[in-house]
């Protein structure tokens, strides 16, 4: 299950599940609500949360199966991956499920956490002092100079880049 971190300004302000995150910001934060930026915990991209009929008290209704959140989209294969996927049990979708979650469960890779990283930087610090150099730093994996550039930024800050470049890290360690 995704986690998503909540901001208001510098501030961490609020982190769980989507719906967490959204309770939390109408329960303590609903005037500044247009104001937080919130961040999905995987990825480091910005994500919008739809406000509209929560202050009724009801939930917006997610798209496709409503409790697997299952998304149907194309895949385009060649005939052998095709027929190697209807031997597989439970059918070309379960074989693919697997197959993702088994390469996810070996962890990110070293760039992948740089470039959530990256993005959240990006949508949250793009205008802090030493931003440009932390950049360099982070694609270097200059560890010192990165920790020297973002030294002053605001705490919460720096902890959650920290969390972005750990989370996953698994065992791999390769670009």
């Amino acid at each position: 299950m995704t986690n998503y971190t909540a901001f208001l300004a510098h501030e961490r302000v609020a982190s769980g599940t989507r719906d967490e995150v959204q309770r939390q910001i109408l329960s303590d934060f609903a005037e500044h609500k247009d104001a937080i930026l919130v961040f999905d915990d995987e990825t480091g991209r910005v994500t919008d949360l739809d406000f509209r009929g929560t202050m009724a008290g009801t939930t917006p209704q997610p798209v496709g199966r409503p409790k697997l959140g299952v998304q149907a989209r194309e895949v385009t294969l060649l005939p052998r991956h095709w027929d190697w996927l209807s031997g597989q049990s439970g059918g070309a979708s379960a074989a693919l499920r697997r197959l993702v979650d088994a390469a996810r469960s070996q962890g990110r890779t070293v760039r992948e956490r740089q470039d959530a990283a990256y993005r959240f930087m990006q949508g949250l610090c793009g205008d802090m002092e030493g931003y440009e150099e932390a950049l360099r730093a982070l694609y270097r994996s200059d560890g010192t100079m990165f920790a020297s550039a973002i030294a002053h930024w605001p705490e919460d800050v720096r902890f959650y880049i920290n969390s972005l470049l750990r989370a996953g890290a698994g065992d791999q360690e390769t670009k």
